[in-house]
């Protein structure tokens, strides 16, 4: 429950406050002073004049000697405790901050804390010395929390902080002046609505924080008000001399003007403006009196609503926000299927991880296939999606953001790598936010300067790297630190990523089943294909079954909590024992340095379901050592309380994630369930293991190869970049014309428009850029003899080309095909005089001489693994059909050009060292296999290769040890 802070009251100075100051100074006189001064007489100095360690050995122990150690302790406990009076001073003086914790002091430090406190009770700024004086007696642990803070120009996480307040009384007498000069002077002590009141931000208790959402839910019925109530405050100059710059860092002692509907018996309202105080206090009023709007005429502030301003767009939000389709009635025939779903489009990390996944697995299925570890043959052509899926393909082209999160694993790495050079450990991080591309790390107490190019943020509990520097960073050969940041959503134009190893029990979700269902759902997609982790485990109990394939590696699901509790009691024995082997009191520890740092890979839980009182009970007590151990805990719930929540959340049926105590209002990263079914239909197509029997997919174009088919348009992409049939256009749109027509060559399915622009332009760009360059796209390809444009857009808004328009990649495509499965099956003449024709259109790999950075759209496609198999296919092929014949080195020859364009097929190399040797040529064969081995020298030989030549050249070992 949270808890409800006290009312603030101006407290005067009584005659037991002078007794207790009086008895205070003598008790710290006589500690401080008073014990020195009779160990000195009484014991004088307790250690020998001369360092003789053997001579102090052989001297018998007296009751001499017990005293003179014991008059050591002593000495010692007063030196520690006279700096803990240094440092309680101190820290009452300057107003600022929590006091230092002098280690191994916890009594001594209290007991000091309430002398000084005591003593400085009847001075003028003694309200509140400490973390409070209404919390003596409790313990020093208790008051030191470790807490986060806000960002610089980024919204904040949580409302809380570990610096205490400045002096009560200077803020009080601040306010009271401050009001005072806005009342009139007869107005009785109850203010009227309208009149200013003010708030005093509380201390913490327990892990209860004060923050503005619950201030404004107390006084003015709604917490949305919060923005309010900073507005009235913001950049102005509080007590302990700093500002209010971001909603939700705010310091226990600030001060808060409150609207004027504020109600409740916790403010402030009218205090007495003519208390006596200092004359540094008089300069701290007038300062304070010229900050506020008021002091700048402002008009009613009462009726005025206010919002958080605005932070600029990264770039792909940027592209997101203006790469929407148009609606106008022109476009209306044009543009009325290009919506995408928008939960995608709005997930630029979860897009670009599920994107980055899709490939990894495509080409694994390609490689398969190819190689032989799957029976039979699929085909070089995955299937192309289509409906919902398609949809969901092209949404995830649009909306992924791989830069980012190159840039983000770069820096973390970097930041990891940086740390392990100058033997610091870890910072425990609850959360990052990108900002406008820089980077913000808020970590759960200071930990000191961050290393270079890292800066300290408003606070010390925040790191931050500019994007710039960021993208200094190169790859780092560390493991990654944090790789439980999951994204929840953006606020303020900030994407919020949570590190959900790092909370220090169980976040909980509330809110209608399917709403919960599609933030878990989002959650266990990012964790799962993240690009800025390396190894993890994501358990998903009560949803995601279907899941799964999105990471086989990574995601399991359990039927229930009964087997989750099970197999969490075993992990969490397991790794408090594997910790406490390896001398590490934290995951963050094991994973710099020279320990393996897959034994310390976060294990995530993901419960979707609400879990009975007693197994609650059981996940709280797991949870509670949790963090240490590099395992988090996400857990739904319909209402009610969890216990062991550290942190709780509510998502609402319009999307908006809320956390009230922690300070958020989200617009949420969902994944509902229709596109999570499209999600894992992509991946569910690409299985490298699925049926291998099924039907194989022709190209995606089969193109006319007699004489009678010459194409109109013929682009050569296998090699440089060529155009024939089209005059070159002008001007600086040249580069883009042929780039967009080289991706929609490469999809002959057809490219979605925001697809297309998205490729073009990866920052982004408003529709009207994107629509001027499709019109002269269409005007430079021109028409048919038909009349009908060759650039077309199909029933679902998609961009095709006329089947007039081909590359030399169709072309190959169509000889290979028609040789194998055409006409070439059942003629060998055919067959050989079409693979020789597909050879020998093979100039050199994809694009060879593609301009740097374009064509970056690229990296998402496999025709650049598509094409070496293909070209190795073709040369394996042609290889067989001369040696049909004994045709020996024609088929040497077919194999040596397919290798000039897939130097890395094992199959082409095999064939080739079978092809060698049936020569009969030995010499010939021990240079081919001299060559392969020094090629693969760093990799070593595939298996396959090597029980080859075993077989073919049995002292190939021999030769490779005599060379080594």
């Amino acid at each position: 429950m949270p808890r409800t802070p006290q009312p603030v009251h101006i407290r005067r100075r009584t005659f037991g406050d002078f007794v207790k100051a009086f008895f205070a100074f003598v008790a710290l006189l006589v500690l401080v002073v008073g014990v020195p001064g009779a160990l000195a007489v009484s014991v004088g100095w307790p250690l020998p004049s001369r360092f003789e360690p053997v001579q102090w050995l052989q001297n018998p122990i007296t009751v001499g000697t017990f005293l003179h150690i014991l008059t050591v302790i002593v000495w010692l406990a007063w030196a520690q405790f006279t700096a803990c009076v240094l440092v309680e001073v101190k820290a009452a003086l300057s107003g600022v901050g929590i006091p230092g914790r002098v280690p191994g002091a916890g009594p001594s430090q209290l007991l000091a804390r309430q002398l000084v406190a005591a003593l400085l009770l009847v001075g003028a700024t003694a309200a509140s010395l400490t973390p409070g004086l209404s919390q003596f007696g409790h313990s020093l642990e208790g008051n030191q929390k470790p807490t986060v803070a806000a960002a610089q120009q980024t919204p904040g996480l949580f409302a809380q902080q570990q610096e205490q307040a400045a002096s009560t009384g200077t803020a009080l007498a601040e306010q009271a002046s401050h009001a005072a000069a806005q009342a009139d002077s007869g107005t009785s002590g109850t203010a009227k609505h309208g009149e200013t009141k003010y708030y005093r931000i509380q201390p913490p208790e327990g892990r209860h924080h004060d923050t503005l959402w619950e201030v404004a839910q107390r006084h003015l019925g709604d917490g949305r008000r919060y923005k309010e109530i900073y507005q009235l405050n913001k950049d102005r100059i509080q007590p302990d001399g700093s500002k209010l710059s971001e909603a939700s860092l705010i310091r226990p002692g600030w001060i808060m003007e409150m609207p004027g509907d504020a109600h409740g018996g916790e403010l402030v309202e009218m205090p007495d403006a003519h208390a006596p105080v200092s004359h540094e206090v008089q300069q701290q009023i007038h300062d304070y009196a010229k900050t506020g709007d008021h002091a700048q005429g402002r008009g009613d502030r009462d009726t005025q609503q206010f919002s958080v301003p605005q932070q600029p767009l990264a770039p792909h939000e940027q592209r997101h926000q203006h790469a929407t389709p148009a609606t106008s009635a022109a476009s209306e025939s044009d543009n009325h299927s290009f919506g995408l779903p928008e939960a995608l489009l709005a997930a630029p990390l979860l897009a670009a991880g599920l994107l980055g996944a899709l490939g990894r697995r495509r080409r694994q299925a390609l490689w398969q296939s190819a190689f032989g570890a799957v029976g039979g043959r699929r085909g070089m052509e995955p299937p192309t999606p289509t409906g919902a899926a398609a949809d969901a393909q092209d949404a995830l082209l649009v909306g992924a953001d791989p830069e980012g999160v190159r840039l983000l694993d770069r820096s973390l790495r970097g930041l990891a790598a940086s740390l392990a050079a100058e033997s610091r450990a870890l910072p425990t991080v609850y959360a990052a936010w990108l900002s406008n591309g820089d980077l913000h790390l808020q970590l759960a107490q200071p930990a000191g300067k961050p290393p270079t190019p890292w800066r300290l943020g408003q606070d010390q509990t925040f790191w931050m790297l500019a994007r710039t520097d960021a993208e200094r960073y190169e790859d780092a050969d560390t493991a990654a630190p944090y790789p439980g940041l999951v994204s929840l959503g953006t606020m303020d134009g900030s994407r919020l990523l949570l590190n959900l190893e790092s909370v220090p029990g169980i976040v909980s979700l509330r809110g209608r089943e399917a709403d919960r269902a599609a933030v878990f759902a989002s959650v266990a997609a990012e964790l799962a294909t993240n690009g800025w982790s390396d190894r993890m485990t994501i358990t998903l109990v009560g949803f995601g079954e279907n899941l799964t394939p999105l990471a086989p590696n990574r995601l399991r699901h359990l039927d229930d909590i009964t087997a989750l509790i099970e197999t969490m009691e075993a992990e969490t024995r397991q790794r408090r024992g594997a910790l406490g082997a390896a001398g590490h009191d934290s995951v963050l520890t094991g994973r710099t340095g020279p320990a393996q740092h897959t034994r310390w890979a976060p294990h995530l839980v993901l419960l979707a379901a609400q879990p009975s009182a007693e197994d609650a009970v059981k996940l709280a007590e797991l949870a509670a050592d949790a963090s240490r151990l590099g395992i988090g805990y996400l857990v739904g719930k319909e209402s009610g309380d969890l216990p062991g929540a550290a942190w709780e959340m509510e998502i609402t049926s319009e999307g908006k994630l809320l956390a009230p105590l922690l300070g958020l209002e989200l617009d949420a990263q969902l994944l509902p369930v229709t596109q999570q079914r499209a999600v894992v239909e992509l991946f569910v197509e690409a299985d490298p293991e699925g049926d291998p029997q099924g039907p194989t997919p022709t190209p995606p174009l089969l193109v006319d190869i007699s004489e009678q088919g010459r194409p109109a348009v013929y682009a050569r992409l296998v090699g440089s970049y060529e155009i024939i049939g089209l005059d070159t256009p002008d001007g600086e749109r040249s580069a883009l014309l042929h780039e967009a027509l080289a991706l929609l060559l490469l999809h002959r399915e057809g490219v979605h428009p925001r697809v297309l622009a998205s490729a073009l332009w990866p920052r982004g760009v408003t529709e009207d850029v994107r629509d001027a360059l499709l019109t002269r796209l269409s005007t430079w390809l021109g028409a048919g003899p038909d009349g009908n444009p060759r650039l077309r857009t199909d029933a679902t808004g998609r961009l095709t080309l006329d089947k007039a328009v081909v590359s030399d990649l169709d072309v190959l495509r169509s000889l290979y095909h028609e040789a194998t499965q055409g006409k070439g099956a059942s003629s060998r003449t055919v067959r050989g005089r079409l693979l020789t024709d597909a050879l020998a259109l093979v100039r050199g790999p994809l694009l060879a001489d593609r301009p740097e950075g374009r064509y970056r759209w690229l990296t998402h496609e496999i025709v650049d693994a598509q094409l070496p198999l293909l070209v190795a296919d073709i040369g394996l092929a042609l290889s067989a059909f001369h040696l049909e014949k004994d045709h020996t080195e024609k088929a040497i020859e077919a194999l040596t050009a397919a290798l000039n364009s897939a130097p890395g097929d094992e199959r082409l190399w095999n064939e080739l060292l079978r092809a060698t040797h049936a020569t009969g040529d030995t010499g010939r064969l021990q240079a081919l296999a001299s060559d392969l081995i020094n090629r693969s020298s760093q990799r070593g030989l595939p298996p396959r290769t090597e029980a080859l030549l075993d077989e073919l050249l049995p002292s190939w070992r021999s030769g490779v040890a005599t060379a080594g």
